[in-house]
């Protein structure tokens, strides 16, 4: 036994001792919440970008929105509004929540607010008797997806505010009046949010929501007394979820769901242990992390060809992944133990745009013909699973998922396959967390397959071994 594998047999028992009390039980693994762990299991989401931008039929730029004010929000006016279709194209790519952005850069608020008179109170459209977060929740709840909301509270160029802070003499009289009222509007907003539209999934603060200590409003108490259940995405003091270091929709491997902070920060804001070495930490998190924070992968549909658009804009179709592209994004973020949310943009007459819907169509039904079969399955706990096979059959795809509601337990593991009489490791690999995908380009014929935990923090859990023959196999792992 050389010296580096006598040292990390040291150190796994130092952690086994730390962690494991006499009697086997764990004391201190991190544990997700009932919010996350449902966030997790959901493995695939959507958020649709709306705002008043969307009808200018110009290019977004997103360094001219945050300081320009829109000359005239009753450009809003989509003629055939359907936000089931929305709903509906995305539960076809599988997604099971989906969030609406109901304020960005603009300021503009997408529902009925008695606090922010820059609403959908103050528009022609309707009468200013529309709620498009309204329109939204019914529509995602008749349809049996979860609703959620995303904020951008950071930036607004309607009353001039730029990372929290709003345009004047710093601490002048009429500068503290000013960010005074918008803090008290932005925490009376929240709670509109949170109190008139029933249940909800995630609430996702653009950019972070910063603190009251910073300055900013006080967001944290409003969600927490109002929809306890609700996943808290994100601001200084706690993040139950964090970023995955970028918008590729894609995380490294591994990437595990423990964090050493339960905050994150933003871009910019994060602290030096967070964002250095290009935010490697995001990506990957902490086995030894003391937190339960797990990743969110995110990407927009139309994020191919160079192209990177959150917001619907006319000629932009070829921007639209293809199909390929899309499974090699769900298998590096779903099959890398992260959740994945993808941005779709509506168009400015009210719909998805055909081209998008048929896309999302044709990646769930990839999905549903790559998952929704294997040749076999199993589940077990201990260092020793084994799935048999009706007969020798050609393997190119394996499927584990640990009980997470109990923790990270695996740290290191290896797949074998049985042929021609002998063992043979196929894959190894160290974070499972929910979904570990593995896909070979070169299928091994087998009768019977192994799971072999080779490292493990008290006895693993495995709830799901599944072994599978994808056709057709098109993505670059």
């Amino acid at each position: 036994m050389d010296i580096h594998t006598k040292f990390r047999k040291l150190l796994l028992s130092i952690i086994l001792l730390y962690v494991c009390s006499v009697n086997g039980q764990v004391k201190s693994l991190p544990l997700p919440n009932k919010q996350q762990l449902a966030w997790q299991k959901a493995e695939l989401g959507v958020v649709f970008h709306y705002d008043l931008h969307v009808f200018d039929t110009s290019k977004y730029n997103q360094g001219t929105n945050r300081i320009t004010p829109v000359e005239d929000y009753n450009i809003f006016n989509p003629q055939q509004l359907d936000v089931e279709q929305w709903v509906i194209s995305a539960k076809a790519a599988g997604a099971k929540f989906a969030i609406l952005t109901v304020t960005h850069e603009t300021g503009f608020a997408l529902f009925q607010s008695d606090v922010n008179p820059y609403s959908m109170k103050s528009l022609k459209w309707k009468d200013g008797k529309g709620d498009l977060f309204k329109d939204f929740t019914d529509a995602c709840r008749k349809h049996d997806i979860k609703p959620g909301v995303y904020l951008g509270i950071r930036w607004n160029s309607f009353f001039g505010v730029h990372d929290f802070v709003v345009d004047g003499e710093p601490n002048g009289a009429m500068q503290k009046k000013r960010q005074a009222y918008y803090n008290k509007m932005v925490e009376g907003m929240v709670k509109e949010i949170c109190t008139n539209y029933g249940p909800l999934f995630e609430i996702w603060f653009d950019g972070g929501a910063s603190t009251p200590e910073k300055g900013a409003p006080d967001v944290l108490p409003i969600v927490k007394k109002y929809q306890p259940d609700c996943l808290f995405y994100h601001n200084d003091q706690l993040a139950e979820a964090r970023w995955g270091g970028s918008e590729s929709g894609t995380v490294n491997y591994p990437c595990w769901s423990t964090f050493p902070y339960n905050f994150t920060g933003s871009g910019e804001s994060a602290i030096p242990g967070i964002s250095k070495n290009g935010f490697k930490l995001l990506k990957e998190g902490d086995a030894n992390g003391e937190y339960w924070v797990p990743a969110m992968a995110d990407a927009p549909l139309r994020g191919f060809n160079g192209r990177h658009e959150w917001f619907w804009e006319p000629g932009d179709e070829n921007s639209i992944y293809p199909l390929k592209e899309l499974m090699d994004i769900y298998y590096k973020s779903v099959g890398r133990n992260a959740t994945l949310i993808m941005g779709l943009t509506p168009d400015n007459t009210g719909l998805l745009p055909k081209e998008d819907v048929q896309r999302l169509k044709e990646w769930g039904a990839e999905i549903k013909k790559r998952f929704d079969s294997p040749l076999a399955e199993t589940k077990g706990k201990g260092k020793i699973i084994e799935l048999k096979l009706k007969k020798e059959t050609a393997v190119n795809q394996i499927v584990i998922q640990e009980n997470i509601a109990l923790g990270h337990r695996v740290r290191a593991f290896s797949v074998q396959a049985y042929v021609n009489g002998k063992w043979q490791t196929i894959n190894k690999g160290t974070a499972i967390g929910n979904k570990y995908i593995y896909l070979s380009d070169t299928p091994i014929r087998t009768n019977k397959l192994r799971l072999r935990v080779d490292e493990s923090v008290t006895e693993p859990d495995i709830v799901n071994f599944s072994v599978y023959n994808v056709q057709d196999v098109s993505v670059d792992l």
